[in-house]
């Protein structure tokens, strides 16, 4: 228990002393940055060697006293964000955080002291993948941030240099997660839940320039809509079945039918499915290294994470089934449109933004069918975004930096201007664009349990999976594109740049090709413990899988010669000129010569398809949240 309270409370004291490091001081932030990071992702992996492969851990105490220090600690930050949010006029922000802290303030004074919690915390297999998410790839994007946020602040001399607050945060928004995926009592998971929300919010709206902070305020009252989703769950589940452990929830009676969806429905906000998706896209606005924290180790994970915790419950609680399926269905139509609205994306960060919100969306599919191949699937899912994104993310973040804008068209030739840049984003494309549709470890689980639980299903995942393919395939391909290199060109990445991005691609194809070890040791154990089932790849697809992931090997290696590669004449039926890429057409008028990519705007466009995503999930999560009431109500 002591190295749990360690790895949530160490990073909040970190943040705390980071606070304090004048923006002056770079190096002994840096310092104080690359000690914490070694120790955060030393203990989380110190953690791993005590427990994997035992039986999940539970850790009692009187929590009584720290319950209360908790609700104490969330009116605080409720009265904050209200204040915040009136002097803003951004008053249904302040009216959903006055809710949500007034029922949890009921619930403290109003039941808490009859509901006893046996197990605080708990350590599982899921928990100790988790930690390791948080712990290894959370800390590298900190890490990042480092040399990342002193360049920022030299090319945006207007946003005021607020660092230590960026670094008190993020390791705060660290620690929370940390306490998320360790805790069993659900007021410690739904404080930590909270924080996670509030520190998405500061980040997002880190520059404080008017996007921004409108950009931050969506998120922060999509995730408190959420959040009061949370807290009424809490309530009913104290109040109809005298247990808030996480752990009871499946061998309830279909009165928690209510509160399982309600769970579900926070899920789907932090996860940031539709219709909450644009809370993810408008968090672009960001610096890089919060994109990166949270779309890849930290908050929407924790979306995911909730509802692969409630997916044996759709499973067990007469009439969950029902309530899995329309999260399930709710994940499927998000994968497919945004999928597709990808496709119509120039801007990197977007197309990560949106790939994010359809892998999540698969991840939900999985989860919600309650099914322990789609589990299996869903949590080698979780895994291999987590690393692949978060490397596309930085390394996007250290090419617009250099190029001076993020845009896919603007990555011609990356391969000869900035080859190992271009080499590590071309690993996490391909592990990106493999996976999602089945081309890894997740094709034959997810769609082997998709057929046995419902086959409609497996049609989402089809057409999700082919635009998948096409975006990123395009965008690997401007990447590998020979081009002349712009005279004078010379890209600046920092040493701390240059060691991150080397890890996580490392990382990205270690985690690929050491995927039997992580099923075995870590998900098939954990598959077994919960469904009593377990799931193992035949020898035969283990062995085709392993030379598809050759690729990830052979490709990549292949790229480094590209800069030796020497730049040839293109002829297009006109005369050459001295200038490279250009030529003298029929007219006598000199012309560039361009490639570019199909967007299909007209098709696949964000204002031709988001609508329609927002009103089928809306109908779903109606459906879901009244067959849930009423079959509560009836089983009550």
């Amino acid at each position: 228990m002591e190295l749990v309270l360690f790895l949530i409370i160490v990073p909040i004291i970190v943040g705390v002393a980071l606070l304090f490091i004048p923006a002056r001081l770079h190096t002994a932030r840096k310092s104080v940055v690359a000690a914490a990071t070694l120790v955060l992702s030393g203990v989380s992996i110190y953690l791993v060697t005590q427990y994997i492969g035992e039986d999940q851990q539970m850790f009692s105490f009187d929590a009584h006293v720290w319950d209360m220090v908790i609700v104490g600690i969330e009116m605080i930050l409720a009265g904050f964000i209200i204040v915040l949010s009136i002097i803003k006029k951004q008053y249904l922000a302040a009216a959903l955080m006055l809710v949500g802290a007034g029922l949890m303030c009921w619930f403290e004074f109003a039941w808490a002291g009859d509901i006893p919690v046996r197990n605080v915390l708990f350590v599982d297999n899921l928990s100790l993948i988790m930690s390791l998410i948080i712990g290894v790839i959370g800390c590298l994007i900190a890490l990042f941030a480092v040399g990342y946020m002193k360049t920022y602040h030299e090319k945006h001399p207007d946003v005021k240099d607020r660092t230590g607050f960026f670094f008190f945060i993020i390791f705060a928004f660290m620690g929370a997660m940390y306490g998320v995926v360790f805790a069993n009592s659900l007021v410690w998971l739904f404080f930590f839940w909270e924080i996670t929300t509030l520190c998405s919010f500061f980040l997002i709206g880190y520059s404080r320039q008017k996007t921004a902070v409108k950009n931050a305020f969506r998120a922060l009252k999509m995730n408190l809509l959420g959040g009061i989703g949370f807290a009424v769950a809490i309530i009913l589940l104290a109040q109809n079945t005298g247990t808030i452990e996480l752990d009871h929830i499946s061998t309830l009676s279909s009165v928690a039918l209510l509160p399982m969806g309600l769970l579900a429905f926070a899920g789907l906000t932090k996860a940031a499915q539709m219709p909450f998706s644009s809370w993810l896209l408008g968090a672009m606005v960001a610096p890089t290294p919060v994109s990166a924290l949270l779309h890849s180790s930290a908050m929407v994970k924790a979306g995911v994470y909730l509802i692969i915790r409630l997916s044996p419950a759709f499973d067990a609680v007469e009439g969950g089934g029902i309530v899995g399926l329309c999260v399930a269905l709710v994940g499927a139509v998000t994968f497919v449109l945004t999928s597709f609205m990808a496709i119509s994306q120039k801007d990197a960060k977007r197309v990560l933004a949106y790939s994010t919100v359809a892998n999540l969306g698969l991840i939900v599919v999985c989860a919600g069918m309650g099914n322990y191949l789609l589990a299996w699937a869903a949590v080698m899912l979780v895994i291999f975004h987590a690393v692949a994104k978060s490397l596309l993310f930085l390394s996007v973040g250290t090419v617009e930096h250099n190029l001076g804008d993020r845009s896919i068209e603007s990555m011609d030739g990356l391969i000869r201007s900035m080859p190992k840049v271009a080499v590590g984003m071309a690993i996490g494309i391909l592990g990106m664009f493999l996976a999602p549709f089945g081309m890894l470890i997740s094709k034959w689980a997810a769609l082997e349990g998709l057929v046995e639980a419902n086959a409609f299903l497996t049609v989402f995942v089809a057409f999700g999976g082919a635009a998948t393919l096409f975006f990123w395939s395009k965008w690997l391909g401007k990447i590998i594109m020979v081009k002349a290199v712009p005279e004078g060109f010379v890209p600046k990445v920092s040493n701390l740049e240059k060691v991150t991005l080397g890890v996580l691609a490392g990382s990205t194809v270690l985690v690929c090709l050491t995927f039997p070890l992580i099923s075995q040791y870590f998900l098939e154990p954990f598959i077994l413990g919960t469904y009593g089932e377990i799931y193992v790849l035949e020898p035969s697809n283990v062995g085709i899988l392993l030379m598809m992931m050759g690729l990830m090997i052979v490709l990549p290696l292949s790229l480094l010669t590209y800069r030796k590669v020497g730049y040839r004449e293109q002829y297009l039926a006109g005369a050459n000129v001295d200038e490279k890429e250009k030529f003298r057409g029929s007219l006598g008028v000199t012309q560039s010569i361009s490639v570019q990519s199909f967007y299909l705007d007209s098709i696949f466009g964000e204002k031709r398809l988001f609508n329609i995503g927002v009103i089928f999930a809306i109908a779903l999560i109606l459906i879901m949240l009244v067959f849930a009431a009423l079959r509560a109500g009836v089983g009550a």
